[in-house]
Protein backbone atom coordinates (compact mmCIF):
# COMPACT_ATOMS: atom_id res chain seq x y z
CA UNK A 1 0.00 0.00 0.00
CA UNK A 2 1.42 3.51 -0.93
CA UNK A 3 0.27 7.26 -0.41
CA UNK A 4 1.08 9.61 -2.99
CA UNK A 5 2.16 13.22 -1.47
CA UNK A 6 2.12 16.16 -4.21
CA UNK A 7 5.00 17.88 -4.47
CA UNK A 8 6.44 19.30 -8.00
CA UNK A 9 3.22 18.97 -9.56
CA UNK A 10 3.71 15.03 -9.74
CA UNK A 11 3.86 12.43 -7.03
CA UNK A 12 6.50 10.88 -4.87
CA UNK A 13 5.37 7.76 -3.49
CA UNK A 14 6.40 6.62 -0.15
CA UNK A 15 5.51 3.08 1.99
CA UNK A 16 3.25 3.76 4.62
CA UNK A 17 3.15 2.64 8.39
CA UNK A 18 6.59 1.52 9.63
CA UNK A 19 8.66 2.06 6.36
CA UNK A 20 7.06 5.96 6.01
CA UNK A 21 8.19 6.54 9.41
CA UNK A 22 11.77 5.15 9.16
CA UNK A 23 12.30 7.48 5.79
CA UNK A 24 11.17 10.74 7.63
CA UNK A 25 13.09 9.60 10.53
CA UNK A 26 16.60 8.77 8.34
CA UNK A 27 19.24 11.74 8.28
CA UNK A 28 18.76 13.94 5.39
CA UNK A 29 21.41 12.77 3.13
CA UNK A 30 19.73 9.34 3.17
CA UNK A 31 16.55 9.67 2.97
CA UNK A 32 14.50 10.87 -0.38
CA UNK A 33 13.27 14.01 1.07
CA UNK A 34 9.72 15.14 -0.14
CA UNK A 35 9.99 18.13 -2.28
CA UNK A 36 7.84 21.18 -1.68
CA UNK A 37 7.79 23.81 -4.68
CA UNK A 38 7.86 27.19 -3.76
CA UNK A 39 6.69 29.59 -6.81
CA UNK A 40 7.75 33.08 -5.44
CA UNK A 41 8.44 35.74 -7.69
CA UNK A 42 12.71 36.10 -7.65
CA UNK A 43 12.99 39.63 -7.08
CA UNK A 44 10.87 39.86 -4.17
CA UNK A 45 11.99 39.76 -0.55
CA UNK A 46 11.19 36.66 0.52
CA UNK A 47 13.67 34.67 -1.47
CA UNK A 48 16.32 36.45 0.61
CA UNK A 49 14.64 34.40 3.79
CA UNK A 50 14.19 31.08 1.26
CA UNK A 51 17.58 31.26 -0.44
CA UNK A 52 19.46 31.45 3.31
CA UNK A 53 17.11 28.40 4.60
CA UNK A 54 18.42 26.36 1.35
CA UNK A 55 21.95 27.51 1.70
CA UNK A 56 22.26 26.82 5.41
CA UNK A 57 20.60 23.69 4.89
CA UNK A 58 17.47 24.25 7.40
CA UNK A 59 14.96 22.25 4.74
CA UNK A 60 16.59 19.33 4.74
CA UNK A 61 17.51 19.29 8.17
CA UNK A 62 13.89 19.43 9.38
CA UNK A 63 12.95 17.38 6.82
CA UNK A 64 12.30 18.45 3.11
CA UNK A 65 13.81 19.85 0.27
CA UNK A 66 12.73 23.09 -1.15
CA UNK A 67 12.94 24.06 -4.97
CA UNK A 68 11.69 27.46 -6.46
CA UNK A 69 9.59 28.16 -9.59
CA UNK A 70 9.54 31.78 -10.59
CA UNK A 71 6.33 33.11 -11.10
CA UNK A 72 4.81 36.29 -11.86
CA UNK A 73 3.55 38.63 -8.52
CA UNK A 74 -0.12 38.48 -7.57
CA UNK A 75 -2.34 36.61 -9.25
CA UNK A 76 -0.07 34.61 -11.45
CA UNK A 77 1.20 32.68 -8.29
CA UNK A 78 -2.16 32.08 -6.63
CA UNK A 79 -3.45 30.25 -10.06
CA UNK A 80 -0.19 28.50 -9.47
CA UNK A 81 -0.75 27.32 -6.38
CA UNK A 82 -4.63 26.27 -7.03
CA UNK A 83 -3.84 24.38 -10.42
CA UNK A 84 -1.13 22.32 -8.25
CA UNK A 85 1.81 24.00 -10.29
CA UNK A 86 3.59 24.78 -7.07
CA UNK A 87 3.01 23.60 -3.26
CA UNK A 88 3.06 27.04 -1.82
CA UNK A 89 3.63 30.76 -2.70
CA UNK A 90 3.29 33.71 -0.30
CA UNK A 91 0.54 35.83 -0.56
CA UNK A 92 -1.47 37.81 2.65
CA UNK A 93 -4.08 35.51 5.02
CA UNK A 94 -6.75 38.00 3.57
CA UNK A 95 -6.58 36.43 0.53
CA UNK A 96 -6.48 32.53 2.15
CA UNK A 97 -9.56 33.94 4.14
CA UNK A 98 -11.79 34.84 0.81
CA UNK A 99 -10.31 31.88 -0.77
CA UNK A 100 -11.78 29.07 2.35
CA UNK A 101 -14.85 31.51 2.34
CA UNK A 102 -15.60 30.16 -1.35
CA UNK A 103 -14.62 26.20 -0.25
CA UNK A 104 -11.25 26.14 -1.29
CA UNK A 105 -8.73 24.51 0.87
CA UNK A 106 -5.91 26.54 1.91
CA UNK A 107 -3.49 27.05 4.73
CA UNK A 108 -1.35 30.23 6.23
CA UNK A 109 2.19 29.92 8.18
CA UNK A 110 2.98 33.41 8.95
CA UNK A 111 6.07 35.08 7.28
CA UNK A 112 5.94 38.46 8.09
CA UNK A 113 4.25 41.77 9.04
CA UNK A 114 6.10 44.22 7.41
CA UNK A 115 4.32 46.86 6.03
CA UNK A 116 5.02 50.21 4.59
CA UNK A 117 4.17 53.85 4.88
CA UNK A 118 2.94 57.06 3.20
CA UNK A 119 6.61 58.44 2.23
CA UNK A 120 6.53 62.42 1.19
CA UNK A 121 9.83 64.30 0.60
CA UNK A 122 12.55 65.19 3.46
CA UNK A 123 11.62 69.36 2.71
CA UNK A 124 7.56 68.60 2.27
CA UNK A 125 6.03 71.35 4.18
CA UNK A 126 3.31 68.17 5.14
CA UNK A 127 2.68 67.13 8.90
CA UNK A 128 -0.51 65.22 8.52
CA UNK A 129 -2.46 63.69 5.62
CA UNK A 130 -4.81 67.09 5.54
CA UNK A 131 -1.97 68.88 4.59
CA UNK A 132 -1.70 66.37 1.02
CA UNK A 133 -5.04 68.18 0.07
CA UNK A 134 -4.56 68.83 -3.82
CA UNK A 135 -1.72 67.13 -4.46
CA UNK A 136 -0.87 63.62 -6.07
CA UNK A 137 -0.56 60.46 -4.04
CA UNK A 138 1.32 57.17 -6.15
CA UNK A 139 0.35 53.96 -4.61
CA UNK A 140 1.66 50.77 -5.14
CA UNK A 141 -1.89 48.79 -6.58
CA UNK A 142 -5.30 49.52 -6.68
CA UNK A 143 -8.27 51.37 -5.28
CA UNK A 144 -8.42 48.45 -2.84
CA UNK A 145 -5.02 47.81 -1.71
CA UNK A 146 -4.90 47.28 1.88
CA UNK A 147 -2.52 49.75 3.26
CA UNK A 148 -4.78 52.87 1.14
CA UNK A 149 -7.44 51.34 2.71
CA UNK A 150 -6.30 51.46 6.26
CA UNK A 151 -5.11 54.95 5.12
CA UNK A 152 -8.18 56.22 4.46
CA UNK A 153 -10.14 55.00 7.34
CA UNK A 154 -7.44 56.36 9.70
CA UNK A 155 -7.74 60.03 7.64
CA UNK A 156 -11.44 59.79 7.72
CA UNK A 157 -11.30 58.94 11.55
CA UNK A 158 -8.68 60.80 13.27
CA UNK A 159 -8.50 64.09 11.05
CA UNK A 160 -12.26 64.35 9.44
CA UNK A 161 -11.25 63.94 5.83
CA UNK A 162 -11.51 62.18 2.62
CA UNK A 163 -8.37 61.24 2.06
CA UNK A 164 -9.44 60.11 -1.77
CA UNK A 165 -11.42 63.06 -2.13
CA UNK A 166 -9.57 65.62 -1.37
CA UNK A 167 -6.31 64.39 -3.38
CA UNK A 168 -5.75 62.71 -6.73
CA UNK A 169 -4.86 59.04 -6.75
CA UNK A 170 -1.78 57.63 -9.31
CA UNK A 171 -1.80 53.98 -9.19
CA UNK A 172 0.85 51.97 -10.48
CA UNK A 173 3.47 48.80 -9.89
CA UNK A 174 5.95 49.18 -6.70
CA UNK A 175 9.27 50.34 -9.15
CA UNK A 176 6.97 53.07 -10.94
CA UNK A 177 5.88 54.37 -7.87
CA UNK A 178 9.32 54.44 -6.56
CA UNK A 179 10.91 56.48 -9.48
CA UNK A 180 7.66 58.97 -9.15
CA UNK A 181 8.18 59.67 -5.75
CA UNK A 182 12.17 60.03 -6.16
CA UNK A 183 11.38 62.57 -9.45
CA UNK A 184 8.73 64.65 -7.27
CA UNK A 185 5.99 63.58 -9.96
CA UNK A 186 3.80 62.89 -7.06
CA UNK A 187 3.77 64.79 -3.65
CA UNK A 188 3.51 61.32 -1.38
CA UNK A 189 3.73 57.62 -2.33
CA UNK A 190 2.55 54.15 -0.54
CA UNK A 191 4.51 51.37 -1.25
CA UNK A 192 5.70 48.13 -0.37
CA UNK A 193 8.16 48.06 3.35
CA UNK A 194 11.13 47.07 0.95
CA UNK A 195 10.69 50.52 -1.80
CA UNK A 196 9.68 52.48 1.45
CA UNK A 197 13.13 51.69 2.59
CA UNK A 198 14.91 52.25 -0.21
CA UNK A 199 13.11 55.67 -0.40
CA UNK A 200 13.98 56.36 3.25
CA UNK A 201 17.60 56.02 2.72
CA UNK A 202 17.00 58.14 -0.68
CA UNK A 203 16.40 60.72 1.85
CA UNK A 204 12.74 60.91 2.06
CA UNK A 205 10.82 60.90 5.14
CA UNK A 206 7.68 58.82 6.63
CA UNK A 207 4.93 61.01 7.03
CA UNK A 208 2.95 58.02 8.61
CA UNK A 209 2.96 54.25 8.51
CA UNK A 210 0.87 51.64 8.02
CA UNK A 211 1.20 50.31 11.49
CA UNK A 212 0.57 53.51 13.28
CA UNK A 213 -2.15 54.21 11.55
CA UNK A 214 -3.96 50.64 11.81
CA UNK A 215 -3.11 50.76 15.57
CA UNK A 216 -5.22 54.17 15.76
CA UNK A 217 -8.06 52.02 14.13
CA UNK A 218 -7.83 49.47 17.15
CA UNK A 219 -5.60 47.04 14.95
CA UNK A 220 -3.06 44.26 16.68
CA UNK A 221 0.31 45.70 14.49
CA UNK A 222 1.49 41.88 15.41
CA UNK A 223 -0.64 40.50 13.32
CA UNK A 224 1.67 39.33 10.15
CA UNK A 225 -0.21 39.92 7.22
CA UNK A 226 2.47 37.95 4.44
CA UNK A 227 2.59 33.85 5.03
CA UNK A 228 3.48 31.11 2.86
CA UNK A 229 0.19 29.29 1.92
CA UNK A 230 -0.21 25.44 1.22
CA UNK A 231 -2.77 23.27 -0.31
CA UNK A 232 -5.10 22.12 2.80
CA UNK A 233 -4.47 18.48 1.25
CA UNK A 234 -0.83 18.97 1.96
CA UNK A 235 -1.21 19.90 5.63
CA UNK A 236 -3.52 17.43 5.98
CA UNK A 237 -2.16 14.10 4.56
CA UNK A 238 1.26 15.20 5.70
CA UNK A 239 1.57 17.82 9.00
CA UNK A 240 4.83 17.16 9.27
CA UNK A 241 5.99 19.22 5.50
CA UNK A 242 4.09 22.46 6.93
CA UNK A 243 5.85 21.83 10.41
CA UNK A 244 9.51 21.54 8.33
CA UNK A 245 8.28 24.65 6.70
CA UNK A 246 7.33 26.61 9.42
CA UNK A 247 10.79 25.37 11.47
CA UNK A 248 13.14 26.07 8.60
CA UNK A 249 11.39 29.57 8.33
CA UNK A 250 11.83 30.39 11.80
CA UNK A 251 15.24 29.12 11.48
CA UNK A 252 16.65 31.35 8.70
CA UNK A 253 14.96 34.51 10.37
CA UNK A 254 16.86 33.93 13.30
CA UNK A 255 19.75 33.37 11.36
CA UNK A 256 19.39 36.84 9.61
CA UNK A 257 18.74 38.81 12.66
CA UNK A 258 21.72 38.18 14.18
CA UNK A 259 24.06 37.14 11.31
CA UNK A 260 26.13 40.37 9.44
CA UNK A 261 27.78 37.30 6.99
CA UNK A 262 24.55 35.93 6.33
CA UNK A 263 23.23 39.64 4.79
CA UNK A 264 26.50 39.78 3.23
CA UNK A 265 26.34 36.88 1.06
CA UNK A 266 22.55 38.01 0.44
CA UNK A 267 23.57 41.28 -0.86
CA UNK A 268 24.03 40.88 -4.74
CA UNK A 269 20.37 39.49 -4.64
CA UNK A 270 18.70 42.47 -3.07
CA UNK A 271 19.37 44.84 -5.40
CA UNK A 272 20.74 47.71 -2.77
CA UNK A 273 22.15 50.90 -4.38
CA UNK A 274 24.56 52.06 -1.68
CA UNK A 275 25.28 50.49 2.29
CA UNK A 276 22.44 52.84 2.89
CA UNK A 277 19.65 51.02 0.86
CA UNK A 278 21.60 47.90 2.12
CA UNK A 279 20.83 48.49 5.75
CA UNK A 280 17.77 50.09 5.31
CA UNK A 281 16.68 46.63 3.74
CA UNK A 282 17.89 44.52 6.45
CA UNK A 283 16.45 46.62 8.91
CA UNK A 284 12.90 46.64 7.52
CA UNK A 285 13.21 43.05 7.05
CA UNK A 286 14.32 42.19 10.73
CA UNK A 287 11.69 44.60 11.96
CA UNK A 288 9.24 42.59 10.11
CA UNK A 289 9.55 39.56 11.68
CA UNK A 290 6.54 38.10 13.50
CA UNK A 291 6.52 36.79 17.22
CA UNK A 292 6.53 33.13 18.07
CA UNK A 293 3.26 31.95 18.74
CA UNK A 294 -0.29 31.34 17.10
CA UNK A 295 -1.56 34.42 15.12
CA UNK A 296 -4.15 35.92 16.64
CA UNK A 297 -7.61 34.86 15.42
CA UNK A 298 -9.10 37.72 17.46
CA UNK A 299 -7.09 40.51 16.02
CA UNK A 300 -7.39 39.08 12.50
CA UNK A 301 -11.68 39.12 12.73
CA UNK A 302 -11.05 42.27 13.17
CA UNK A 303 -9.25 43.27 10.23
CA UNK A 304 -11.22 41.41 8.28
CA UNK A 305 -14.10 43.52 9.29
CA UNK A 306 -12.40 46.34 8.91
CA UNK A 307 -11.74 45.10 5.40
CA UNK A 308 -14.68 44.05 4.57
CA UNK A 309 -16.78 47.49 5.57
CA UNK A 310 -13.70 49.42 3.74
CA UNK A 311 -12.40 47.14 0.41
CA UNK A 312 -16.35 45.13 0.48
CA UNK A 313 -16.59 42.28 -1.62
CA UNK A 314 -13.95 43.63 -4.42
CA UNK A 315 -11.28 42.94 -1.82
CA UNK A 316 -12.91 39.92 0.78
CA UNK A 317 -15.16 38.36 -1.27
CA UNK A 318 -17.52 36.31 0.76
CA UNK A 319 -15.39 36.42 3.86
CA UNK A 320 -17.18 38.72 6.07
CA UNK A 321 -16.09 36.97 9.07
CA UNK A 322 -12.68 34.91 10.07
CA UNK A 323 -13.24 31.16 8.49
CA UNK A 324 -12.15 28.24 10.22
CA UNK A 325 -8.50 26.73 9.67
CA UNK A 326 -6.68 29.83 7.84
CA UNK A 327 -3.80 29.45 9.76
CA UNK A 328 -1.58 27.24 10.35
CA UNK A 329 -0.98 25.98 13.60
CA UNK A 330 1.82 23.30 15.29
CA UNK A 331 -0.32 19.87 15.76
CA UNK A 332 -2.87 20.82 12.97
Amino acid sequence: MTIAIRFRGAFRRIAVGALASAVFALPAAAADLPVLKLGLQLSGTVNWEVDTIRHEGFDRANGIELQVQDVAVGPAGQVALQAGEVDAIVSDWLWVARQRADGKDLVFIPYSRAVGGLMVPKDSPAKTLADLKGGKIGIAGGPVDKSWLILRAYAEQQEKIDLAATTEQVFGAPPLIYKAALSGEVQAALNFWHFGAKMQAAGMRELLSVTEAGRALGLDPDTPLLGYVLRGEVVRDHPEVAKALAAASKQAKERLATSADAWDRLRPMMNAEDDAQFEALKAGYIAGIPADGPVSEEAAGKMLALMASLGGEELVGKATTLPKGVFWTPGS
